[in-house]
């Protein structure tokens, strides 16, 4: 049976004081059901709710009536063309989750044991696990201090012949810069496929993420900018990586026969009723990328001058579209470490969580973990 890995407070070391304490007690609200005469209540600070206030259930009532709710369906094709028009690539193709989304793109590139693809040490473990379950090695590099992204200066310094793709994550809503990358990328012959999993409608020197690399993938999880409950797209101009996203994404069953299968494919498929919902949604991008970018402005003006908190840097070439506000608390500052603040105001999950490994030897990562960090979606009320 498989056996979880444990280790004692001695060798977690300076670990065990930044890794987040368990979360507080929370209570969150859930809607009445009019069936029911009780709302259950828990109370909290939501991270994020959904807003489905466009055409999603009118598209899910539709999809219902004429009886398409599995993977096949008009909303499927739709919500792929819009959301790859939204990113301005060509294809677009939508999978069962975020995870499975960057998993199925970096498939495509067919890794074999001993392959490395390099990606930063401050991200979500989804995009490790996503290296790992194709055979690859992950090797982690620093983020820059300036924005908290990606260190370009540093995936050089990485690269060796084993090299075959770099995963730049964009994070909390920023991009990373990523001409320098891209120009890096080319030189090596190396593969750049974008984790936007954080960054709908985010954009690079008036430039999309989700087709600034080869290939990109996002997530549309309930907290994130555009949701489908559960769901994920890869985007592309690629005409063969989409080619084989698609195939894989099904099983990979052949065009020449049926039940003949030239790859082991996946079952990563997208439901025509979580598109119906994703339609309406990317229908309203555009309007909810600047409504969490109005509470962005009006959260560091109410925060910027207190003693003890950094709020989020932003470059020029940048459209930020804070999927997440996180600051950087300075506990000696501000009177207030962030395990006391969270069992203060429920709110949020501190960055630290994000660090897929303990930051020895990545200063950056390290300071912004040392400062722990509060986060909490720019789409809430303030």
């Amino acid at each position: 049976m498989l056996k979880p890995a444990e280790l004692s407070l001695e060798e977690m070391g300076d670990l065990a004081a930044v890794i987040p304490a368990a979360d507080p007690e929370v209570k969150v609200r859930y809607r009445a059901i009019p069936a029911f005469e009780e709302t259950t209540r828990r109370a909290i600070i939501p991270v994020c709710e959904p807003t489905l206030s466009g055409n999603e259930l009118k598209y899910v009532q539709q999809a219902v009536e004429t009886n398409w709710i599995s993977s096949a369906g008009s909303f499927i094709r739709e919500f792929e063309a819009r959301f790859a028009e939204a990113c301005h690539t060509r294809y677009g193709i939508a999978c069962a989750n975020g995870t499975v989304a960057l998993h199925l793109a970096i498939a495509t590139l067919g890794l074999e044991p001993g392959d490395e693809v390099i990606l930063p040490t401050f991200t979500m473990i989804a995009t490790i696990n996503a290296v790992t379950y194709c055979g690859a090695t992950p090797v982690l590099v620093d983020n820059e201090p300036d924005y908290w992204q990606l260190d370009v200066e540093q995936v050089a310094a990485k690269i060796t012949p084993r090299t075959k793709a770099i995963v730049p994550v964009h994070i909390y809503g920023h991009p990373v810069d990523m001409d320098p990358l891209m120009d890096l990328a080319r030189q090596h012959g190396i593969t750049v496929i974008e984790d936007a999993a954080e960054s709908h409608g985010a954009e690079y020197k008036g430039r999309r993420t989700g087709g600034l690399g080869d290939a990109a993938s996002f997530s549309f999880y309930g907290n994130k900018i555009i949701t489908t409950g559960e769901g994920g797209m890869i985007t592309t101009d690629n005409r063969e990586i989409a080619q084989l996203a698609w195939n894989l994404r099904d099983h990979a069953f052949s065009s020449e026969r049926h039940f003949w299968h030239k790859f082991v494919g996946f079952n990563y498929r997208m439901t025509n009723l979580q598109a119906a919902v994703g339609l309406a949604q990317v229908e309203q991008l555009e309007s909810f990328v600047a409504a969490r970018r109005r509470n962005a402005a009006e959260y560091t003006r109410r925060l910027r001058d207190i003693p003890g908190i950094t709020t989020p840097p932003g470059a020029a070439w940048a459209k930020n579209v804070y999927w997440m506000y996180g600051i950087l608390i300075d506990q000696e500052a501000y009177g207030m470490s962030r395990d006391e603040l969270r069992r203060a105001r429920s709110i949020g999950r501190p960055s630290a969580a994000n660090v897929i490994r303990w930051p020895n030897g990545f200063a950056v990562t390290g300071s912004i973990c040392r400062r722990p960090r509060r986060s909490r979606s720019a789409r809430s009320s303030m």
